[in-house]
């Protein structure tokens, strides 16, 4: 099988302000192929943000190796786009021109094929007519659904996601997810999502990743056989094996009650 992103024996540490190392994830090792979607979950402080930091050259590796296509990671690539839990919107920049930035910034594109661009996606996420808006009259979810457009703006072959629909309701977060799932299928980037809530992670995903506590260790991996195209509405009240996938990765996890 292809792989898109290699991780080999990876491990971390940091010293803490008494002087003493603390390990944060211990041996890893994880393939993720050319468009598969591959989510982490995990106890809190398990390393699971350590791990993304790593694979998007943000944080040194102490111990062990990241491939991207093949070629170790040295620093931050360009085939990577980092989406936080945060929008991270520029409030002096219009919905299309937040959009519109990451292919500025790498010179993607001519002014008007940028603004086409961005225009397309903002439809996509059912923003039409905001273009023109700045971020301070929208909603959170108007907001997130700018950052899903932004996301996918260069095309990129790698989607990293920490937690990116966390700070949104219940309500507006399954129609966020929805819209996500709706462009991803159509460009089929290769996905690594970092997530505590463990319904997104089998919604979303190919494959979950189950983390101990601290220090993070792979405990299982789920292959989630669900059929694509998917709907996380329908998911949730229609597709009997959902329920049996949650309770099976529920069953693994290491949380103290």
């Amino acid at each position: 099988m292809q792989t898109e992103i290699e991780i080999r024996g990876l491990s971390h540490h940091f010293v803490s302000p008494g002087g003493k190392s603390v390990s944060t994830i211990e041996d890893i090792s994880l393939n993720v192929a050319p468009g598969e979607f591959v989510a982490i979950v995990g106890p809190s402080g398990c390393g699971k943000s350590t791990i993304l930091n790593i694979v998007s050259g943000l944080l040194a590796v102490s111990e062990g190796e990241i491939s991207i296509g093949g070629k170790k990671v040295q620093g931050v690539s360009k085939e990577l786009v980092y989406m936080p839990a945060r929008d991270s919107l520029f409030p002096w920049r219009t919905c299309k021109k937040n959009v519109e930035l990451p292919l500025e910034l790498q010179g993607i594109l001519t002014p008007a094929e940028r603004g086409e661009r961005a225009e397309m996606l903002l439809n996509a996420v059912g923003l039409n007519g905001f273009s023109d808006y700045f971020p301070s009259s929208l909603s959170h979810g108007m907001r997130q659904r700018v950052a899903v457009a932004r996301t996918f703006s260069t095309s990129p072959r790698i989607l990293l996601m920490d937690e990116p629909f966390s700070a949104l309701d219940a309500q507006t977060k399954i129609v966020v997810q929805d819209l996500f799932l709706k462009i991803w299928e159509e460009e089929k980037q290769t996905v690594l999502l970092i997530t505590h809530d463990v319904m997104e992670a089998v919604a979303l995903a190919d494959r979950v990743v189950v983390l101990s506590a601290r220090p993070g260790k792979i405990k299982s991996i789920h292959n989630i056989d669900l059929d694509r195209p998917r709907s996380v509405r329908k998911l949730l009240f229609d597709e009997p094996k959902f329920q049996k996938y949650l309770h099976a990765i529920w069953e693994d996890l290491d949380v103290q009650e």
